[in-house]
């Protein structure tokens, strides 16, 4: 008589659901606020827009997207001892709208997420500690990565379910919006995934519209070489003149596609004391950044992410946003930096003198 077939018991959890539940509280203890699980592989959907991106040149000077390409698009090629990407993210969601600083044109605006120290250290900190202790307690083979190696970290974290890709390309989280920052805990670990993240869009653009310098070509596509984050921060050349005075104030990066995003109503601003704004880069005076020489850049932005760029690239910032602040009087500033030794700073120097003195004198205040 043959044997009757086994009927699982629905009742019953997948094999690896006990050590992901886990690993999920663990992480949560250590401060992460979304954690997911997906397999250590993409999709050909994620491979084929990367390929597209890459093929239109819309990466600009990031030569090295297009070098490692091959690794990006597969986490195996990374590691190929991977089974499973355990997914995690930490909000840095603002206590106000960041765009309130655009109207205050003599001051500078920089991205949230670099107005205090380099996330990178302290998320790199806590994927080390979760990855030694998945490591110690399940026996398993661990590697972490954080923004700096070829790791697709958005389409990986939308497989692992903790948000989809919104139309602005980066992740949107239905309970912390457009503010997370991501890492990843690669394993050896096959544990069972999480179900993929629904795309909630639907048909608002707000994010597409928000757009300073138009860098959406369409739903889902960005063109880096408009983007501003792009060119205040990656772009190591002269600023393309008709783009500058779409810029405003605007001198480290750019935050209005993710603030336009509606799904950030649910986020809770963060309480994380390292993602707090420093004063002194919550509304930095234009006139007093742009003197800075290399010795005081490196000594006020000790330990921020600003600091990566260096003196020259950020006082070119500085100095197309004092360019399009409107008041004349502070074409002196400018000025000053015409005979700087670097030629990138002379270049914004001299468009941001000329177009402060093309502009009517204000008359004296009452």
């Amino acid at each position: 008589m043959a044997a009757a077939e086994a009927v699982p018991d629905p009742g019953l959890e997948p094999a690896g659901s006990a050590v992901r539940n886990a690993i999920r509280e663990r992480a949560l203890g250590l401060g992460f606020d979304a954690v997911g699980f997906a397999p250590a592989a993409l999709g050909e959907e994620a491979r084929a827009r990367l390929a597209a991106f890459l093929a239109a040149g819309m990466h600009g000077d990031m030569g090295w997207m297009e070098e490692k390409a091959d690794r990006r698009g597969d986490p195996r090629t990374l590691w190929p001892e991977a089974r499973t990407v355990v997914a995690l993210g930490l909000s840095y969601a603002p206590h106000e709208d960041p765009r309130g600083l655009l109207a205050h044109t003599d001051r500078g605006v920089v991205s949230v997420y670099a107005r205090n120290r380099d996330y990178h250290d302290l998320i790199k900190g806590r994927l080390k500690a979760l990855a030694q202790w998945i490591a110690h307690v399940h026996g398993a083979g661990v590697k972490v990565f954080v923004d700096t190696a070829p790791v697709m970290e958005k389409p990986l974290a939308a497989r692992a379910g903790i948000g989809w890709q919104g139309k602005h390309t980066n992740l949107v989280s239905r309970s912390h919006g457009s503010w997370l920052f991501l890492g990843e805990v690669y394993t050896t670990l096959d544990l069972p995934p999480e179900a993929e993240a629904t795309d909630r869009c639907g048909s608002c653009r707000r994010c597409l519209d928000a757009c300073p310098t138009a860098a959406f070509p369409a739903p889902y596509r960005l063109d880096a070489r408009r983007c501003i984050s792009y060119l205040t921060i990656e772009h190591k050349g002269p600023i393309p003149e008709e783009l500058r005075p779409l810029m405003g104030n605007r001198i480290y990066g750019c935050d209005d596609c993710l603030a336009a995003c509606p799904w950030n109503k649910f986020a809770r601003a963060t309480r994380e004391p390292a993602f707090m704004p420093r004063a002194e880069l919550t509304a930095p005076r234009l006139a007093d950044l742009a003197q800075l020489d290399d010795a005081a850049f490196r000594q006020v932005f000790s330990g921020s992410p600003i600091k990566r760029i260096g003196r020259d690239r950020f006082v070119r910032n500085v100095l197309v946003a004092l360019g399009n602040c409107g008041d004349p009087a502070q074409a002196p500033v400018a000025e000053a930096l015409a005979n700087d030794p670097s030629e990138l700073v002379r270049d914004a120097a001299g468009w941001a003198a000329a177009r402060l003195r093309a502009l009517p004198a204000r008359p004296p205040q009452p």
